[in-house]
């Protein structure tokens, strides 16, 4: 089904750091969504903010002419979520469109529908400020419900320690309170009329955003697992894997691997 005639105008935001072939994957789904016409490359800007990877991934980025690349040099001491955030605000800043799917770089839209469906969404209840997921994989209903289930249990254990005095680990919530940016649809243009940004108080992109918003009324809607995984992919911390230098062994940067190999050989089937 097309989209170009039912959307509206709608901008992608992602931020690269130091992640060639995970941005390179992510981007060649969304332009072949273009080439296609499933999406209309009229109606729809891609914004890319690179962090002064000063790389491979720098060089690619500039070789595309159907992006907006913001170049943010020298983002300093910060770190993680801090300069993330950085990057999605100086997006925010530059986009003239109500609508904004923010994604992660290690995010693979193979059915675009998806795009449609929550703009759809969205503007069929105003009051809808945001569009995501709590979880950054598809780990099931039984693994869900036991991950919630073990987390109880460590979550009052640890209160029970901290108010006697025990030594103890921060208690966590057990249950996900707040979408995830690794896909999401912002209606920015409110939170422009509100004057917020995603990177407040120092905390993660996005969280005290989304405790400002409900505390004014609007709804954060939340998609389940089940229903988003069916038009993408995501490799939970696939670009902090790659940043953080995680050794060949590990879990997540071997479930990177296999999947961008896996693209890979699609695609070069269907050339």
């Amino acid at each position: 089904m097309s989209m170009a005639h039912t959307l509206p105008r709608f901008s992608i935001g992602l931020v690269n750091y130091k992640t060639l072939d995970l941005t390179r994957t992510c981007l060649s789904f969304i332009k072949s969504h273009f080439d296609s016409g499933a999406l209309d490359a009229n109606a729809v800007d891609v914004w890319v903010v690179d962090n002064d990877s000063a790389d491979e991934s720098t060089a690619y980025l500039r070789s595309l002419d159907w992006i907006h690349l913001i170049e943010r040099p020298s983002p300093g001491k910060e770190q993680g979520f801090a300069a993330h955030g950085e990057g999605l605000d100086l997006i925010l800043a530059a986009i003239n469109t109500d609508y904004l799917f923010l994604m992660h770089t290690d995010t693979f839209i193979y059915e675009p529908q998806i795009f449609l469906d929550c703009l759809q969404r969205m503007q069929h209840e105003p009051n809808i400020a945001a569009i995501g997921c709590l979880h950054q994989l598809n780990r099931g209903h039984v693994r869900l419900f036991w991950r919630a289930f073990t987390g109880f249990f460590k979550y009052h254990s640890r209160r029970i320690k901290q108010q006697l005095g025990l030594p103890a680990r921060q208690a966590r919530p057990y249950i996900e309170p707040y979408i995830k940016s690794f896909f999401a649809l912002w209606n920015v243009g409110l939170m422009k009329k509100l004057g917020y940004r995603f990177y407040m108080q120092q905390q993660i992109p996005g969280y005290v955003l989304q405790d400002k918003l409900v505390a004014q009324g609007y709804v954060i809607e939340r998609m389940s697992a089940a229903r988003l995984f069916r038009y993408l992919d995501h490799v939970e911390a696939g670009t902090v894997g790659l940043v953080s230098g995680y050794t060949a062994q590990n879990r997540r940067l071997q479930r990177k691997q296999a999947m961008l190999k896996q693209l890979q050989s699609q695609q070069e089937t269907t050339k």
